[in-house]
């Protein structure tokens, strides 16, 4: 062991460096991908025209008792996701922007937390051997199918929480409502059990009180 101020040997050195640098890395996401399929004019257009809108997440209520049931729920989820989000600032603008995503996309929030839990696990950068990226596991395919084509964007919190949602809302219109077959085509592994046994029993983690 080298004693404070003695010079490492140079293989040594390397051998930290080089670790240094993969620490520096996104982490590979063990999650599947979704596969490019061709969409109809009509499809793309209004999937275009779906995540092209990039409105800033703060909701609005007309009821007061809708607005403290999302507070309720803001607190309550923030709690939850404070080990694996410590900051607190980052972990609220985070729930804010999922929440209205999901809500947006006519989705469950504690649906997408579920499916970003078994996804990414909460990692922003996270990258899956398919090359899929952030939070929901988003194929870089779909900022050319339908976004700018920009696929570095999606990185970015909310434009990943705004494909990810789209997409799977776009995969559930498909399947007609049945969200097993769609959460399998959302992971590349339609009509297997395993992906949407894990989101569903993710989602469980995230519900509140009384919801089932």
């Amino acid at each position: 062991m080298n004693s404070p101020g003695t010079p490492l040997a140079p293989g040594r050195r390397s051998l930290l460096l080089a670790a240094a640098a993969l620490l520096c890395l996104p982490r590979s996401a063990q999650a599947g991908a979704q596969v490019e399929e061709p969409l109809a004019d009509a499809v793309r257009t209004a999937l275009a025209a779906s995540v092209a809108n990039s409105a800033p997440p703060r909701p609005r209520f007309d009821q007061i008792d809708e607005r403290l049931a999302y507070l309720r729920w803001l607190g309550a989820m923030s709690e939850k996701l404070k080990k694996r989000k410590s900051e607190a600032q980052i972990r609220i603008e985070f729930l804010e922007t999922l929440w209205y995503e999901s809500k947006r996309a006519g989705l469950e929030p504690s649906l997408v937390l579920g499916l970003v839990q078994v996804e990414s696990g909460f990692r922003k950068y996270a990258i899956s051997i398919a090359g899929a990226r952030g939070y929901m596991q988003v194929m870089p395919f779909w900022a050319k199918l339908i976004g700018d084509g920009q696929a570095s964007r999606l990185f970015h919190m909310q434009t990943n929480l705004r494909f990810g949602c789209v997409i799977l809302r776009h995969y559930l219109d498909r399947e007609q409502g049945d969200l097993y077959l769609a959460l399998g085509r959302y992971n590349g592994s339609r009509g297997r059990p395993e992906y949407p046994r894990a989101v569903f029993a993710a989602r469980k983690q995230w519900l509140m009180p009384g919801e089932v």
